[in-house]
């Protein structure tokens, strides 16, 4: 349950398109996410190990905020309970939420540090399917498609034999 590596940096940015073309230029920083016109970019940096700058557009001044850090944790829920019983952890920093599964395939919480600096604690997951219907309608329909596969196969079989 222990952070083992820094997965990301998120930087806020005034202008999206000049913060872009200088991420751009330099060597090993690899467009992933996003773009000039986004108000959200990712770059790519390094191969095997990877790690990500993540450049969020944000109009007002604040020197303090300069976006967050992200780490990597084995399990997010583990390390948000053992933080959240330490007596020091919850007198020196802030809960922002707790553990959220993203659109984007993690699982995460936010932290202030004593400095009001954010922290992202973060896992990867597999990303669910969303089905169109509700649950129980979704089962049925499956168990009924499977139901047919099976007898189309049957009726295959006797219609060879």
């Amino acid at each position: 349950m222990k952070a083992y590596r820094i997965s990301a940096i998120t930087l806020f940015v005034k202008n999206m398109d000049i913060s872009c073309k200088f991420y751009s230029i330099i060597p090993g920083f690899r467009l992933v996410c996003g773009g000039t016109s986004d108000s959200f970019t990712t770059y790519e940096i390094g191969e095997g190990s990877k790690m990500y700058l993540n450049l969020e557009l944000r109009n007002e001044d604040n020197k303090k905020d300069f976006g967050r850090i992200i780490f990597h944790t084995s399990n997010v829920d583990e390390l948000y309970a053992y933080l959240k019983k330490n007596y020091n952890i919850a007198k020196l920093g802030s809960f922002e939420n707790e553990p959220t599964n993203a659109s984007w395939g993690e699982r995460f919480f936010h932290m202030r540090d004593p400095d009001g600096y954010q922290l992202s604690f973060a896992m990867p997951i597999k990303k669910i399917q969303p089905t169109k219907f509700p649950n129980d309608f979704a089962r049925q329909y499956r168990t009924s498609m499977r139901n047919k596969r099976k007898l189309g196969k049957h009726s295959r079989h006797y219609e060879q034999g």
